[in-house]
């Protein structure tokens, strides 16, 4: 019989540590840090079982290892061990089961020694078991009691990991149906029995969390939503309840199988798998930050507030089926108020309640599976009528939707027809017809006992007969006298090998070795080469592996350190005559097996990793681009693969993070390789990076794509033309036949080549370069420093692309947005020239997101003394629950200031002469000193989340939150002076004029709501949009909404009515201003459009579209001559009213026509949150995703 239990795993820190970014090293207790394998059982030696699956570890931390100053504390919820199962789902959709226990548990000495970490911290760890059967209970039991018996205060009799060995290896998994297996730990007896296969599957949870979670509205709808396979995100802040509603979904939707993506506890870094297109069923901690995703047609289930939320309709189930579903629920949920008519001691009144209200039990779990079953019996009465008999069984959908509309008199089905269509459904048919499967199929046994008038559970196997008994022993050893326990203070590690031992010291040596020269490089003069012990033939093949293992060590260490000294040489020095220069060639040159090559690439990458910023002289660059050029020649004459393919990386990351030099001056030496036009290398290298993300959840296709576009952006770099680059991906899809709508993306992505170029790698390299003395292309000092591109969202991962590829085509994107800018394309070299004249500046600073910005306008800080020095400031917030304050007039030291107090994500910020206000989702509102940096008052009074905060004259501050409230606050006090605004649901924009005390607020409620504080009234409620208001704003006695329901509307304050109505957006229109010198309103939406609309003669029309920008639109601001629009894709564009025509356009021709595009940066590959423009000094500053902030001054070398 095969085992139950697979593996015991430990998850956690190991040897090797590294951020949740891949940086290397330890980073203080705030970082999150990846979760490694740390200990297993079986051994990982052991040649009789496969190892576990390489996602287990991340997916049992799904956060990240945290290091804490503190373990288990009885007073600190927060530090309480937690027990969860999930749920991992292998390529070809067999699921394995874990059941987790995740604590704090204190860090290895040498660990910590090697890395630099404080002494007596401590770090999350995790214990699992692993098993191929769905038996949650006694995987939990078990679990429970391994964790137990470890800090037991009474100890164990033998050793922890004997108990786990023998765990393992001795329990069976018994016969479905026949057995019960008893076996121990320790002194708790344990049972394990499987029900029958010919009954339901086996689904060991209980289903009460589900139907607690949801009403049964909800639950239908959630069930609806299933059957339908659409997009499905389950929130709540509890990962157990994540996996059992996901497993008890899964089991009510039987005898259908979800056929899509399955991921139940979703890991916090692989949050953007969200924006996928295909089906899938997530689960993902609320704690989680979403902001900035699309979410389109995602259905959201809320698991904690029992609230479904979805943009696309979810078709209801017909009738008469769903009130006879919806009552057979609520007869099971709620008997007794169900039955409260019938008389208590009547005999049929238990036969027709059929559940009695006694604690919810597995008889409640049957019943509910039951009820489920019934329904599809009855939603596809007779469907076994309509299964064509021909070689491929086809079922005649379309007859089949007949039949029922004439036995219902009602119009065909919306909800059974997707139903029919569905892969679930297709899948049945597939699995039924002509199987073994089909003689257990308990839906065509359910509709023919009901069809006969049996008793449906008829069709269930009888339990009569008594399971046999299987005991399985626990052989304890016992030593004549002795009386021994084994207690611990920590999770005690595994048995390791020698071997194992040697290569853990090898990793820390290697830590240990980083961090010294990181910190203080070794000047000690190194041998080239490592020593080779003569008597090496005569050691074993195991033996001869660990010396090489050291060697090559050995020759990285080297390498690291010589690598450090080179970057350390004076400007005066010529690297290419170093000492350094020199060795490091020799290491890479007298290695036949390549190590001096690939590891020298690897240094790099470390050093990258570690937060190198890539700033090289122009003479360093000359070194390294001569060493990379030579580890790569030698490569290619002994088929190394793979260190071209890293040297290749290597130096893409190196130009999209320098910050000094001519952004590609490593890569474009690269060039005259002849590999770069070898198919093989591209097909290797394709398939190593389809290998790479093959584990990720989204369709092939899409993948192949994904990755073919990585490879297109690196020949873009590299110089290849495009018929050659084309032939390449051309060749490589078609063996990959991901069909043709890909291809064509692919081919519009391709034929625009130089647009990518310029946007990826800086610079275009498809004509010759002039030769300096070197024998290399001249650099242009223009092209210094202006080209910097945000390194992770470009790099190889290219899930940005994922979601481009299912939005509008780039393609024509791409052609309007080149004929807007620049009328017609003739003369591309000027195109090039006039946007190298612009300036971009990335601003390093956040760990996460960024989620707010603001700018700091001459208007806020203008006093009788005349401008302050901090007009000109951003300020910004992020995930990492930091603001930050940035001076744009001190290039290369911009950052100010950073203000650390909140606890969440930072939503909202403002400022005045004196004082930085945030707002965040840990529910306070900060003010901060701006000169001191000082905290001084923390404003706590909201329910919810903070959105948005406005600092008023008077020392008062305005906020609004998800509660759905609005407050005014005295900075000087402290106090919240009054809810001066309430709303039903949360609130998403404000604005208030000071002068007037009108406020204005819109949000979930889709009202606008309008009040006037001085009078403590609300004036009006402003009802007409179907679907969430984004922004709003307030000019005078007009007010300008825009909303999810892709309508802007135009309002009265006075009178309280909707003026006009503007719907010619195809998306939520996410942003409008009023153009005050005009008086002409700019919208702009997720479409990507920018809109201008004027009243014409009365009524409002569009007159001038934009479509340079091809995501979605985050911030317009209009001056009055100035315009700044950003977008969701990092594009920015601002425009600019010549003064001499605003008094030609009074009486005749369009006011808002007269707005021409001034310049625009270069794109970068990144997706931006938020934005902010300071039109005064033409600098608009985007908040990407990574963390980094784009500062882009428009004034600069023009």
């Amino acid at each position: 019989m095969p085992p139950v239990f697979e593996y015991f795993v430990v998850c956690g820190i190991g040897p090797e540590i590294r951020t949740l970014d891949g940086i290397r090293g330890y980073h203080g207790t705030s970082t999150m840090y990846l979760s490694s394998l740390v200990d297993q059982h079986p051994p990982s030696n052991h040649s009789l079982y496969p190892p576990p699956p390489p996602q287990l570890s991340t997916c049992a931390l799904p956060a990240g290892v945290q290091f804490y100053s503190s373990g288990f504390d009885r007073n600190d919820p927060l530090s309480f061990p937690r027990s969860y199962p999930i749920v991992l789902t292998e390529g070809d959709g067999s699921k394995i089961f874990v059941s987790c226990i995740a604590f704090r548990d204190p860090v290895d000495e040498d660990i910590a020694e090697a890395y630099g970490i404080p002494a007596d911290l401590f770090a999350d760890k995790c214990i699992c078991v692993v098993s191929r059967s769905p038996s949650f209970r006694i995987l939990r039991e078990a679990l429970e009691e391994i964790f137990l018996l470890c800090f037991s205060t009474t100890g164990s009799c033998k050793p922890l990991w004997e108990t786990i060995a023998s765990l393992v290896s001795n329990v069976p998994l018994p016969t479905p149906g026949k057995d019960r297996v008893f076996f121990s730990i320790e002194n708790s007896l344990l049972a394990i029995e499987v029900p029958p296969k010919n009954g339901l599957p086996h689904a060991d949870i209980s289903f009460q969390p589900l139907v607690q979670s949801l009403d049964v509205d909800n639950l239908t709808k959630l069930f609806t939503a299933v059957l339908l396979e659409r997009r499905i995100l389950l929130r709540s802040d509890k990962y157990s309840l994540l996996t059992l509603v996901s497993e008890a979904i899964c089991h009510l939707i039987y005898p259908f199988r979800w056929q899509h993506v399955y991921i139940p506890l979703l890991f916090f870094s692989g949050v953007d798998y969200i924006d996928a297109p295909t089906p899938y069923m997530m689960g993902l901690h609320s704690g989680v930050d979403t902001f900035g995703l699309v979410m389109d047609g995602v259905v959201v289930v809320n698991l904690e507030h029992n609230l479904i939320t979805t943009k696309e309709d979810i078709p209801p189930i017909p009738e008469p089926e769903y009130s006879s579903l919806r009552g057979e629920i609520m007869k099971l949920l709620h008997p007794n108020v169900f039955g409260i008519d019938h008389m208590k001691s009547s005999s049929f009144a238990d036969q027709y309640l059929g559940v009695d209200s006694r604690m919810w039990g597995e008889d409640h779990d049957l019943h509910l599976r039951i009820i489920f079953l019934k329904f599809f019996a009855s939603i596809l009465s007779g469907y076994r009528n309509f299964i064509e008999n021909t070689a491929t069984n086809v079922f005649n959908s379309q007859a089949f939707l007949k039949k029922r509309s004439r036995s219902t008199n009602q119009p065909p089905d919306t909800m059974i027809s997707q139903f029919l269509e569905s892969q679930g459904f297709l899948d049945y048919l597939e699995r039924g017809l002509g199987s073994e499967e089909n003689g257990n199929n308990l839906l065509d046994k359910l509709q023919d006992a009901i069809g006969r008038g049996h008793d449906p559970l008829s069709i269930f196997p009888s339990l009569s007969l008594e399971p046999e008994i299987i005991t399985i022993s626990d052989p304890v050893v016992e030593k004549p006298g002795s009386d021994e326990r084994y207690c611990y203070n920590r999770f005690p590690p595994n048995f390791r090998t020698e071997e194992q031992e040697e290569k853990r010291k090898q990793i820390l040596t290697a830590a240990t070795g980083a961090l010294e020269y990181s910190g203080k490089p070794n000047m000690s003069s190194t041998s080239v080469l490592p020593g080779i012990d003569s008597k090496s033939e005569s050691l074993s093949p195991r033996e001869r592996a660990a010396e090489r293992e050291r060697m090559v060590l050995d020759i990285k260490v080297k390498l690291q350190r010589l690598w450090l000294r080179l970057l350390e040489l004076e400007t005066t020095d010529d690297p290419l005559s170093s000492f350094e220069y020199g060795t490091i060639l020799a290491l890479i040159e007298s290695d036949a097996e390549g190590i001096g090559g690939s590891g020298f690439v690897e240094c790099i990458r470390e050093h990258i990793y570690s937060g190198w910023s890539c700033q090289l002289t122009e003479e360093q660059f000359i070194a390294v681009k001569e060493l990379l050029k030579t580890a790569i020649s030698l490569a290619i004459a002994r088929n190394d693969m793979d260190t071209i393919r890293d040297a290749l990386e290597v130096s893409a990351e190196m130009h999209k993070m320098d910050v000094n030099n001519v952004s590609d001056y490593v890569q474009r030496h690269l060039r005259s390789l002849s590999i770069w036009e070898e198919l093989r290398f591209w097909e290797g290298y394709f398939d190593y990076l389809l290998d790479r993300f093959s584990g990720k959840s989204t369709n092939y296709a899409t993948l192949v794509t994904t990755q073919l576009i990585i490879v297109g952006i690196h020949m873009a770099g590299l110089g290849l033309p495009d018929s050659d680059a084309w032939y390449v991906i051309e060749t490589i899809a078609g063996k990959n036949n991901i069909g043709y709508k890909h291809i064509i993306n692919l081919r519009g992505f391709l034929s625009h080549i130089r647009q990518t170029c310029i946007g990826y790698w800086g610079i275009y390299a498809g004509k010759p370069q002039s030769v300096s003395s070197y024998g290399l292309p001249s650099p242009n000092p223009q092209d210094s420093a202006n080209h910097t591109e945000e390194s992770s969202e470009a790099s190889g991962v290219g899930r940005s692309w994922v979601q481009s590829m299912f939005s509008r085509d780039r393609a024509v994107s791409f052609t309007r947005s080149a004929s807007k800018v620049s009328g017609s394309i003739h003369d591309e070299s000027a195109v090039g020239q006039k946007k190298v004249q612009t300036n971009i500046r990335m601003l390093r600073g956040h760990t996460g997101a960024v989620t707010a910005l603001h700018s700091v306008t001459k208007r806020e800080v203008w006093d009788l003394v005349g401008d302050r020095e901090d007009a000109g400031f951003f300020i910004s917030g992020s995930t990492d629950c930091s603001v930050k304050i940035w001076d744009p007039s001190l290039r290369g030291s911009e950052l100010r200031a950073t203000l650390k107090g909140h606890s969440g994500t930072v939503r909202s910020i403002s400022s005045d002469r004196g004082k930085v206000v945030s707002g965040s989702d840990d529910q306070f509102v900060l003010v901060w000193d701006k000169q001191t940096t000082q905290l001084l008052e923390e404003l706590k009074g909201h329910d919810a989340q903070v959105s948005i905060v406005r600092m008023l004259s008077g020392e008062r501050v305005l906020t609004a939150a998800h509660d759905g409230s609005v407050k005014m606050w005295d900075v000087r006090t402290d106090t919240c002076v009054a809810t001066v605004g309430r709303c039903s649901s949360a609130v998403l924009c404000m604005e208030y004029d000071d002068s007037t005390g009108i406020l204005a607020a819109g949000g979930k409620d889709s009202v606008a709501h309008i009040w006037d504080i001085r009078a403590g009234r609300q004036m009006h409620k402003l009802l007409g949009h179907s679907k969430w208001i984004r922004s709003i704003r307030m000019v005078g006695d007009t007010i300008l909404t825009g909303s999810d329901d892709w309508t802007a509307r135009v309002w009265s304050v006075s009178q309280g009515t909707c003026d006009a109505v503007l719907a010619c957006h195809d998306g939520p229109v996410n942003c409008v201003e009023y153009s005050i010198a005009d008086r002409g309103i700019i919208t702009g939406s997720s479409d990507g459009l920018v809109r201008f609309w004027e009243n014409d003669d009365g009524a409002i029309r569009c007159i001038k579209n934009l479509t340079i920008h091809n995501a979605s639109v985050l911030s317009i601001n209009a001056g009055e001559h100035w315009l700044g629009i950003a977008a969701a894709d990092n594009s920015m564009s601002l425009y600019h009213r010549p003064q001499e025509r605003l008094g030609g356009l009074s009486t005749t021709g369009s006011k808002m026509a007269g707005w021409q595009l001034y310049r625009t940066p270069q794109k970068a590959v990144a997706t931006v949150r938020c934005a902010a423009s300071d039109l005064e000094r033409k600098r608009i500053c985007t908040g990407g995703c990574n963390g980094m902030l784009r500062l882009w001054d428009a004034t600069i070398n023009i």
